[in-house]
């Protein structure tokens, strides 16, 4: 029986995986036996979409992108996963939330916002008029990629973060999600003070006349705060005390930036 061809989307979610895993040291041959693909399969999806996002893939097929999904039933573990879970190092517990802003014609702009919880450091701010569980997938690679693998993901309980095709993503990488009950917004409370400084210090002042302004203004905001962020005595005494961490970027202070 003949094997069902891959959608573009789910190729280029293997080569993300197998990019993160290969930035964590791990051999290609490796890396593409636990993506689940062949040799060959490989390079020919390389050449085909290496360094394409999933819209940019499915446009080059002449495929339509998707728009606004229908809400789904919200799922929520209730293994215990729910309580608070202390995070006592970087990458040990990151945590994603969703905001929303708009330009000035009223067109809806969606924002990913991902933190790690001890740090504080603010590792990306997606910035696009949708975001779908691809969206956050390549968001969190991307932050892999220069961070490494987190412990546990905290997240609520909406559709792009129980997709399927997002836990199992985590679930190769050996990442462990964690749901918040529902209606509780106090249990992600790292994200949410994260959130409440993007909207006082940048979005309620700004008004953006494009998806690209706010890209790049919500990115020179986001530097801003990584470089001038209250660092947690825990983290100043954890840097000091590990010499792995000894060139860590909280472990020194740039200047601000300034006219942002």
């Amino acid at each position: 029986m003949a094997r069902k061809r891959l959608a573009a989307e789910q190729i280029v979610t293997k080569l993300r995986q197998i990019e993160v895993l290969q930035g964590q040291g791990k051999a290609i041959a490796m890396a593409r036996k636990e993506a689940g693909t062949t040799e060959q399969s490989y390079y020919r999806w390389r050449k085909e979409y290496g360094g394409l996002g999933v819209d940019q893939a499915k446009r080059r097929e002449g495929l339509k992108v998707p728009g606004k999904q229908p809400k789904r039933a919200r799922l929520w573990l209730n293994d215990g996963s729910c309580i608070r879970l202390r995070p006592e190092y970087p990458n040990h517990d990151w945590s994603f939330d969703f905001v929303e802003t708009q330009t000035h014609d009223g067109r809806r702009i969606r924002l990913m916002t991902l933190i790690d919880e001890f740090t504080r450091k603010c590792l990306a701010v997606r910035v696009a008029r949708r975001i779908n569980a691809i969206g956050v997938i390549e968001t969190l690679a991307d932050a892999m990629l220069f961070e490494g693998l987190p412990t546990y993901i905290r997240s609520d309980n909406g559709p792009e973060m129980v997709a399927k095709m997002l836990r199992e993503w985590l679930t190769r990488l050996g990442t462990r999600n964690l749901y918040i009950e529902p209606g509780s917004p106090w249990e992600n409370g790292f994200c949410e003070s994260f959130n409440g400084k993007l909207r006082d210090e940048c979005l309620n002042g700004k008004i953006f006349y494009s998806l690209r302004e706010a890209q790049v203004v919500i990115e020179q905001w986001r530097i801003h705060y990584n470089t001038n962020v209250h660092t947690p005595r825990s983290v100043i005494d954890h840097l000091h005390l590990s010499p792995s961490h000894q060139n860590h970027p909280l472990s020194t202070r740039r200047h601000s930036c300034n006219n942002l």
